[in-house]
């Protein structure tokens, strides 16, 4: 437990500004007294200090106890008290800085438009008080009194904004933290559906057609068996990958310290391969020369033709399927179209470019996180298709175009 978070400290903190306010009001007390009693009047200026005037001190700085639970009410009460003390012509010095405190206090702790109103009642006190001052030193008196509560009040006010300022950007910084871990909540969802979502409809279809043909035809059966099994590793090697990199303490592994190689567009005859031992023949055109990715953007691009192909084992299986990747010189784009065999309904989004779950919705927001666009739908000549433009930020391009076809 950290020191600050300790029950002994937050008692400390708690009573540390009572205690403050206390020393406060009883230093001042004393300090105006002790003035009262030394200071010299030989001419007779003031009224004679007796009791009652100690009295008023006491009742003008010991309510300042409560000035930042009542700042409001303390003022009228330092106010009433101090006019009352300066009507009874005691020497005024030592009172107006009872007023000036509470001054300050309102103008830190209230609305402004209130302690405006509060400044000039103080104002109007203190100068009541400027006529006990001595011969030809009230003009001088009456300046000092109107620049003291300016500069309380501007002091306070400036308080005040610097801790509304202080509170928003916490109250910021508090939802950013919140948008972060929702963000963050978000792309955890997101790649496990990935991880997951692909590899388990593999595994459904190979272990349905092992079932189907198991007494039948046993060496095809063997086969899907052993297509689910690698499935199942490759799923667990990726869902280890993605906890070693969530994991809050220790550096990110290095690529050569991961299990496995890292998802990208460089697997992706590997990914057609599994695809089309679940019975969806997958062809890959690539077209232009091809480069490395950043490695954000070649995961993107891997993952939303994973989805795609995942979308076509689930609801158009059999179907023959295109992947095409496009190697531009400042851009990549990926194409995957299925000519229609064995499509679903379910499988056509409600509307024009609209997204049909949320592999679609996580296709889009993996793309927008790099400035890319995806769109989904029905193609024109029958079956459907996914698109994905995406942004590479490179030196430079090549323009020669190389076109590499496997079919599957």
């Amino acid at each position: 437990m950290q020191l600050s978070a300790h029950p002994a400290m937050r008692r400390v903190r708690a009573v540390l500004p009572v205690t403050g306010e206390t020393v406060w009001a009883a230093g001042s007390l004393w300090m105006s007294s002790t003035l009262l009693h030394n200071w010299p009047d030989p001419h007779g200026y003031w009224r004679d200090t007796d009791a009652l005037a100690y009295a008023l001190l006491a009742a003008i700085y010991l309510p300042l106890v409560l000035r930042r639970r009542h700042p409001v009410a303390v003022l009228l009460n330092t106010g009433l008290w101090v006019g009352l003390y300066f009507t009874l012509g005691y020497y005024h010095v030592v009172a107006a800085c009872g007023v000036l405190t509470a001054l300050y206090t309102v103008a830190s702790w209230c609305p402004r438009r209130v302690s405006a109103r509060a400044a000039a009642g103080a104002l109007a006190v203190l100068l009541w008080g400027t006529r006990l001052a001595e011969p030809g030193v009230a003009p001088m008196s009456a300046v000092f009194v109107t620049v003291a509560a300016v500069v309380c009040w501007v002091a306070g006010d400036g308080a005040r904004r610097l801790r509304v300022l202080t509170r928003q950007l916490r109250l910021e910084q508090e939802e950013k933290a919140r948008r972060a871990v929702v963000e963050e909540r978000i792309r955890i969802a997101r790649e496990l559906h990935d991880v997951i979502a692909h590899h388990v409809s593999v595994i459904s279809v190979q272990n349905g057609l092992a079932s189907y043909v198991l007494a039948s035809d046993p060496p095809t059966a063997r086969k899907a068996l052993d297509t689910v099994g690698d499935s199942a590793r490759e799923a667990l090697a990726e869902m280890r990958r993605m906890l070693l990199v969530l994991r809050e303490e220790g550096p990110l592994p290095a690529p050569q310290e991961q299990h496995g190689p890292v998802a990208g567009l460089g697997r992706l005859e590997e990914l057609a391969r599994r695809v089309g031992e679940a019975g969806v023949p997958v062809g890959v055109q690539v077209t232009g020369t091809a480069y490395d990715l950043p490695p954000g953007i070649d995961l993107c691009a891997y993952r939303v033709v994973q989805e795609a192909l995942t979308n076509v084992i689930k609801h158009a299986p059999g179907a023959r399927t295109t992947v095409r990747v496009d190697y531009g010189a400042d851009e990549v784009r990926i194409r995957v179209d299925d000519d229609g065999r064995g499509r679903t309904p379910a499988r056509v989004p409600a509307g024009p470019g609209g997204a049909g779950g949320q592999g679609l919705i996580g296709m889009r927001e993996r793309a927008t996180i790099y400035h890319g666009t995806v769109t989904a739908g029905p193609a024109p000549g029958g079956g459907f298709g996914v698109s994905l433009r995406i942004p590479v930020p490179r030196p430079g391009g090549g323009d020669a175009h190389a076109v590499r076809t496997r079919r599957r």
